[in-house]
This record gives structure tokens, sequence and C-alpha cells, in this order.
């Protein structure tokens, strides 16, 4: 089931970014802030999306170790990425995105 729904997921987030008018890669600037698709249920669905596939891969090679590494995979995005993305988009678009944080969860 994770084998479907990680790409659907990402695919999904790519697709509303680029319709919603924002860059799609992280090392370029937010221009708006995407509240549609996926972004309704998770404020990472992209990120979250690479962690449900490392569980899909981990169960497909019934390889428990390819299955722990979703733990490090997802501690590197939330402390490496995401938190630097939070403080970034809360300096850039202020008051409207930390609305979206109070409606929208980060992962699940």
């Amino acid at each position: 089931m994770f084998i479907i729904l990680a790409p659907t997921l990402a695919l999904s987030a790519f697709m509303t970014m680029k319709a919603g008018g924002t860059n799609i890669l992280p090392s370029k600037p937010a221009l708006t802030i995407v509240r549609n698709g996926p972004f309704r249920f998770t404020r990472n669905p992209v990120y979250l999306a690479f962690c449900l596939l490392q569980v899909a891969l981990g169960f497909f090679l019934n390889d428990w170790i390819t299955l722990f590494f979703v733990v490090p995979l997802a501690l590197i995005f939330h402390y490496g990425v995401v938190l630097r993305e939070e403080r970034y988009l809360t300096a850039k678009f202020g008051e409207p995105y930390l609305q979206y944080k109070c409606q929208v969860r980060r992962w699940i």
C-alpha cells in the first residue's frame, strides 16, 4: 500500500505546488503558502512521502535494516530541513503562515 501511496502523495504535492504558483525545489524561494491538495492534511507531504517510501521498501524487501532507517531519515528531515523551513516561512509570511501552522499538522 505505501509503495503506491508514497509516490502518489509526492506527485500530488508537486502538482499542487506548481498549480499554486510556488517553487517546488526547497533551494528556491517560497512564493506563496500552499494550503490545498495534500497540504490540507500535512505541511510536509513530500518529506512524509519519502519516509513512507522507506517503510514500503523495507517491507517489500523484507529487510528490517531498511525499515529501521526510516527513523534516522525522519529525524534528518525534521531537524535538518523542516524546522529551518518553518523559521524561513514564518519570517517570510508572518501571521498567515502561523495560522496555517495552527490549522495543519507538521507530519500527520
